[in-house]
């Protein structure tokens, strides 16, 4: 299964953009607990986390939403630290 099969660049581009609200309003998958609290306290990690599973079909894609879930979440930490 590809990923341009299932999602498209929107999808995509507003996951790595504004996480929280693609995901609570786009995303078709049950979340269970943990899903939760990453989606509360750090979305972009939970959408890398959900691209692990394209990784045989698309391993550049993976890296990159790894690439912007690390400088995501860090720069919401700074952000917040001011």
């Amino acid at each position: 299964m590809n990923i341009w099969e299932i999602h498209s660049v929107w999808f995509l581009l507003g996951c790595a953009i504004f996480p929280r609200i693609t995901l609570l309003f786009f995303s078709f998958t049950p979340f269970g607990w943990l899903a939760w609290i990453g989606w509360l306290f750090t979305p972009h990690l939970l959408v890398a986390f959900l691209s692990l599973s394209f990784w045989s079909e698309n391993p550049v894609l993976v890296i990159l939403a790894w690439i912007l879930a690390l400088a995501g979440t860090g720069g919401e930490a700074r952000a917040a630290y001011r």
